[in-house]
């Protein structure tokens, strides 16, 4: 998939842009805080319906505006053309178009344009909780495989209500329980299944980047746990129910699942230095990369990577120069700061290219 241009209006600090991108490179350099995150945020709310920083749509309005509006014109592998149109008034439902025909549901745009996106926020997989890492396995299967999105949406709902009856003073009816822990159980398992071929699939491809990238100085692994190991799911809720009715909330189910990150058979949380971290969280979403690319539709996903050359040393920056500037990802949007990296990628493709220059808001060729 290839975005050919897109028009933004009142889009964060972007007041107007109308941009015709490369089919391959395409490069945004300026200073921090002048509006090169937002554009590539705006390419990203065109794939997924919501802004990869900020989840309060009203507040991706640009200051003293009513409105925003995005528009992305794209091509399919095929020549096939599709327009893509996001709407969004304040105190208003958004409005999301393909070809001019409105979604009646936001999910079944999901995967229409396969995205990848590489950003300093990613350093979240590894300090922050296990919400993180689910959702990292979630945003890549749902792309692809609309029945995983439901079935989460059902076990949520299924959770949620289960969660309701146990904080109950009086005790919850047995039977009302019953039902929503078969549906946490029967949804769990789908969706366990399908993380588990996931991230079966994923581990040696991200092991393989992540050895490309460090010149094999160190050993990444990586491991999936949940509760869905331990057998019937059905059973593993409802064993400790009592326990669960204490604590006021649902202990053991998929919404639990982890991914344990591990760098020399460490926990890379603990023992990764900064340039590490980095050099795995790239790994990881290369790797999530070429996944998209081998699945579902099998559409090149449109490859995002801002300002990911910080705190990396000169020999990891030019093996990752060397990847993405290789012919197996299709078109990219690159930031930094920094126009020697930008540079450097320049000379080691031959592969059509446009730099564009942000201020405040503004973004010139």
């Amino acid at each position: 998939m290839i975005l050919k241009k897109i028009s933004v209006l009142n889009y964060k600090n972007i007041a107007q842009a109308e941009l015709d991108f490369s089919c391959k490179m395409n490069c945004f350099i300026g200073h921090n805080g002048e509006g090169k995150t937002n554009l590539l945020d705006a390419v990203y709310f065109l794939s997924f319906c919501k802004s990869a920083t900020n989840s309060v749509d009203s507040q991706n309005i640009r200051h003293g505006e009513e409105f925003f509006m995005l528009q992305g014109e794209y091509e399919r592998e095929s020549g096939e053309q599709e327009e893509v149109y996001c709407g969004l008034k304040r105190r208003q439902k958004k409005r999301f178009k393909r070809n001019k025909k409105e979604y009646k549901r936001l999910s079944e745009h999901i995967g229409l344009v396969p995205l990848v996106m590489v950003s300093p926020a990613d350093a979240a997989l590894i300090s922050d909780g296990s919400e993180e890492r689910r959702r990292f396995m979630d945003m890549v299967i749902v792309q692809y495989d609309h029945e995983y999105l439901e079935a989460l949406a059902r076990y949520n709902k299924a959770l949620l209500q289960r969660n309701v009856l146990l904080k109950q003073e009086e005790e919850p009816d047995g039977e009302l329980m019953a039902l929503w822990e078969e549906m946490m159980a029967q949804e769990g398992t789908r969706i366990y299944e399908k993380r588990k071929a996931y991230v079966e699939e994923f581990i040696p491809v991200f092991q393989d980047f992540y050895s490309r990238i460090s010149q094999g100085k160190e050993q990444v692994g990586l491991r999936y746990v949940s509760h869905g190991q331990r057998g019937d799911l059905l059973e593993v809720i409802r064993r400790d129910r009592a326990k669960d009715r204490v604590m006021g909330y649902s202990l053991h189910g998929v919404h639990k699942d982890e991914l344990e990150m591990t760098l020399d058979g460490y926990p890379i949380k603990r023992e990764g230095s900064q340039g590490q971290n980095k050099t795995y969280l790239i790994a990881m979403k290369l790797a999530q990369f070429d996944f998209l690319r081998r699945t579902g539709s099998r559409t090149t996903p449109l490859l995002l990577l801002d300002d990911i050359f910080d705190k990396l040393d000169a020999g990891r920056v030019e093996q990752i120069v060397k990847l993405v500037s290789g012919e197996r990802f299709g078109q990219i949007f690159v930031t930094d700061t920094n126009r020697d990296h930008l540079d450097r990628i320049l000379e080691k493709t031959d592969r059509d290219y446009k730099l564009f220059h942000v201020e405040n808001g503004v973004i010139s060729v």
